[in-house]
């Protein structure tokens, strides 16, 4: 049985979608909520050009730019994927702007295979979350659970009281 349960994990590491690389092995932690979205950690060099061979569209950084160790857009360009930042510095900058803001960065770019990450896909998460709840109008549980199927991890209760406020 445990063999039949690695064998399925391979499976989805690989899939056709990726162009056979397994991004498991490339990026951490990895989230994958969907077959065109991915939720990594901070990105280098060798991160981007995996991406890129995985048939990457669209990078997201949510990093503030105190924590970006490399040109990062440069090189995500050069990798010839389309590249936007949003800094969210931690969780006293999930305002309903920031979020606003996100949500018009996913509209541009609808159908679009995406990467979004932060430092570890907390922000990200949260983003997430955030817009579910105050722009979609996903129930609370919805919400939550979206947020943790993104990278929600430590951010989760400061997420679930910004929820609690109608917006």
């Amino acid at each position: 049985m445990t063999q039949n349960i690695k064998k399925n994990l391979d499976d989805v590491q690989k899939t056709p979608a990726d162009n056979g690389i397994n991004l498991t092995d490339t990026l951490e932690p990895y989230y994958r909520p969907d077959e065109q979205t991915i939720v990594c950690g901070a990105l280098d060099k060798a991160k981007v050009a995996a991406l890129a061979k995985a048939g990457v569209e669209l990078v997201i950084n949510l990093q503030a730019d105190e924590e970006l160790e490399f040109d990062e857009a440069e090189a995500v360009k050069q990798a010839g994927m389309a590249y936007e930042h949003l800094p969210i510095d931690g969780a006293e900058d999930l305002k309903q702007l920031k979020i606003l803001a996100f949500d018009n960065i996913l509209r541009q770019h609808p159908g679009k295979k995406t990467v979004m990450h932060c430092g570890s896909g907390n922000r990200a998460g949260a983003a997430v979350a955030l817009r579910a709840g105050w722009l979609r109008g996903r129930k609370m549980d919805t919400a939550m659970e979206r947020g943790r199927n993104h990278g929600l991890t430590s951010l989760e209760e400061e997420v679930y009281n910004r929820l609690l406020v109608p917006r």
